[in-house]
C-alpha cells in the first residue's frame, strides 16, 4: 500500500503552468455597403472621404494618438474626435484613415498592425434603417462591453471571431475583414417582422431546430428578405473568396450554432433569447469566414423570464410612440441591465471536474491523453493511482474524498487485464463512472469483457478513445454548464465545416 501512496503523492503534486499572454489575436472589420457592392460591383476598397479628418490620415506620418492625452490638446481633435475618445488607459494607437462609418459605429486603419482595424462605437441609436435616430450618451460603452463579451464567450468557444480585444471602454481591435452584405437572423420565437411577413403564424410558436432567415443589407429597399438562391446567384466575392454554395452553407450553420450558444449562455440567468441577428465577413489575411461585425443590444431580443412585457432589447426603443428624455433614459436602463449581466456569461454556473483513476503508472500515458482532453473542453483533472484488486479499501477511500467536497465529479476508470476499478467504483458511487481500458493488441480481445459484462446494479460505461472518455464527461457536465456545452456545440460545428471544406477541395481538384 505504501508504493501505491507515494505514487499517488507525486501525482497528485501541482505542475508549472506557464502563463499566457490574455490578449493573442484571435480574428473589426473592413465593411462594404450593399449600395456600394452594386453600385461598384464589389470595389475593392471604400472610396475616400474628401473632408478634413481625412486629408489629415492621409499624412505620411500621422499623429501618434495618446489615450492618457487630452482631446483638446491634439491637432486633430476638432476633426476626428471619435478615435481619440476610445482612450482609457496610455496604451499608444497609430490611427489611419476612417475605412467606413455606418450608423452606430465607425472602423479606422491602424497603421502599425496591417491587417487590423479598430471598430468604434458611438452614442447613437437608431430603428427603422435610421428613420428614427437618437443620440443616446453612454450608448457607445455599453455597446463595446457587450460585443467585447459575447465575442470572448464564442471566441474561447471555439467559434472564429473577427475580434482580437477590447481597446478603452468604446473601441475593440479585429483583424480587417471584408464584409458580406447579409443580415443572417436566427428565431427560437416567432415575433416582430416574422409574424408580418408570415400571416396566420401566431406569436410565441417556437421553432425546432431554430429557424434562419437572411435578408440582403440595402437600406433603400429596406433590407429586402433573400433565398439561398438569391445569395448564390449574386456571385459574391470578397477577399479573393467566392460566395458559393459551400460557403453558403457554412454561414447558415454557424448562424444556428452562435444562436444555441447564447441561447444557452442567457439560460441560467432566466433570460429567453427570442431571436438574433448577425453578420459575416471575409478575413482578408486568412481568407476564412468569420463572425464580424458587432453583437450587442442592438442585435437580439431578450425577454428576461420569457415575458415580452419585460424586454431588455432595442425593441424597447421601437415600441415608444413618442421619444422623450424620460424614454430614452428607461432605454438605458434597459441596456445596463444588459451591460451588467453579460460579463456573468463568462462565470460557469457550476463547478465540475473529472478523476482519473489508474491501476498502475503504466497507464500513465494513456491517462495523460483523457486530462489532455478535458482541457479542451475547460473540465480540470486530476489524476490518481489505485488498485481495486490490491487496495479496495484505498480506493473506497479515494472515492469518499472527492464525494465530500460537493464537487461535480465524473470518475474515469484504467485499467487493463481485468478492470476490477470501474465497476468497484460504480457500484458504490452515485457519481457516473467511465470505464477506458488500455487494451493491448494481444490479450485486449478478451481483456474488454471485464469493463463490458458487469453484474446487476452496476452501471459503469466503457468508452475505449482517451479523447471520447473525456468527451463523454463533457457530454455529462454540458448539462448544466454553458461554458462546456458551448465548447462541444462549437466543435461539432467545426467538424462540420471542416468536412464541407475537405469535399469542395475534392471536387475542385484541389485535396
Amino acid at each position: 500500500m505504501r508504493f501505491y501512496e507515494e505514487v499517488d503523492c507525486i501525482l497528485r503534486r501541482p505542475t508549472l503552468r506557464t502563463a499566457k499572454w490574455k490578449h493573442e489575436p484571435a480574428s473589426v472589420s473592413f465593411k462594404k455597403t450593399a449600395p456600394e457592392i452594386i453600385a461598384n460591383w464589389f470595389p475593392q476598397s471604400i472610396t475616400e472621404s474628401k473632408d478634413s479628418t481625412e486629408s489629415f490620415c492621409r499624412q505620411e506620418t500621422p499623429y501618434m494618438t495618446q489615450l492618457h492625452q487630452s482631446p483638446a490638446s491634439l491637432p486633430c481633435a476638432a476633426a476626428a474626435p471619435s478615435p481619440l475618445r476610445i482612450m482609457a488607459t496610455a496604451e499608444v494607437l497609430n490611427i489611419g484613415k476612417k475605412l467606413y462609418e455606418g450608423k452606430t459605429k465607425e472602423v479606422y486603419e491602424l497603421l502599425d498592425s496591417p491587417g487590423k482595424v479598430l471598430l468604434q462605437s458611438k452614442d447613437q441609436i437608431t430603428a427603422g434603417n435610421a428613420a428614427r435616430k437618437n443620440h443616446l450618451e453612454g450608448k457607445a460603452a455599453i455597446s463595446n462591453k457587450i460585443t467585447s463579451c459575447i465575442f470572448q464567450l464564442l471566441q474561447e468557444a471555439g467559434i472564429k471571431t473577427a475580434f482580437t480585444r477590447k481597446c478603452g471602454e468604446t473601441a475593440f481591435i479585429a483583424p480587417k475583414c471584408e464584409m458580406i452584405p447579409i443580415e443572417w437572423v436566427c428565431r427560437r420565437i416567432a415575433t416582430g417582422s416574422f409574424l408580418k411577413r408570415n400571416p396566420g403564424v401566431k406569436e410565441g410558436y417556437k421553432f425546432y431546430p431554430p429557424k434562419v432567415e437572411m435578408f440582403f443589407k440595402d437600406d433603400a429597399n429596406n433590407d429586402p428578405q433573400w433565398s439561398q438562391e438569391q445569395l448564390i446567384a449574386a456571385k459574391f466575392c470578397f477577399a479573393g473568396l467566392a460566395i458559393g454554395q459551400t460557403e453558403v452553407d457554412i454561414m447558415s450553420h454557424a448562424t444556428q450554432a452562435i444562436f444555441e450558444i447564447l441561447e444557452k449562455s442567457w439560460l441560467p440567468l432566466n433570460c429567453t433569447l427570442v431571436d438574433m441577428k448577425i453578420e459575416f465577413g471575409v478575413d482578408v489575411t486568412t481568407k476564412e469566414i468569420v463572425l464580424a461585425d458587432v453583437i450587442d443590444n442592438d442585435s437580439w431580443r431578450l425577454w428576461p423570464s420569457g415575458d415580452r412585457s419585460q424586454q431588455k432589447d432595442k425593441q424597447s426603443y421601437r415600441d415608444l410612440k413618442e421619444v422623450t428624455p424620460e424614454g430614452l433614459q428607461m432605454v438605458k436602463k434597459n441596456f445596463e441591465w444588459v451591460a451588467e449581466r453579460v460579463e456573468l456569461l463568462l462565470r460557469p454556473e457550476s463547478q465540475c471536474r473529472v478523476v482519473v483513476l489508474m491501476g498502475s503508472t503504466s497507464d500513465l500515458g494513456h491517462c495523460e491523453k483523457i486530462k489532455k482532453a478535458c482541457g479542451n473542453f475547460g473540465i480540470p483533472c486530476e489524476l490518481r493511482v489505485t488498485s481495486a484488486h490490491k487496495g479496495p479499501d484505498e480506493t473506497l477511500r479515494i472515492k469518499a474524498e472527492y464525494e465530500g467536497d460537493s464537487i461535480p465529479t465524473v470518475f474515469v476508470a484504467v485499467a487493463g487485464r481485468s478492470n476490477g476499478l470501474g465497476p468497484v467504483m460504480s457500484a458504490n458511487t452515485a457519481y457516473p463512472v467511465i470505464s477506458c481500458p488500455p487494451l493491448t493488441p494481444d490479450w485486449g480481445a478478451q481483456d474488454v469483457w471485464s469493463s463490458l459484462r458487469l453484474p446487476s446494479g452496476v452501471g459503469c460505461s466503457t468508452v475505449l478513445s482517451p479523447e471520447g472518455s473525456a468527451q463523454f464527461a463533457a457530454q455529462i457536465f454540458g448539462l448544466n454548464n454553458h461554458l462546456v456545452w458551448a465548447k462541444l456545440r462549437a466543435s461539432i460545428l467545426n467538424t462540420w465545416i471542416s468536412l464541407k471544406q475537405s469535399d469542395k477541395k475534392i471536387r475542385e481538384g484541389n485535396l
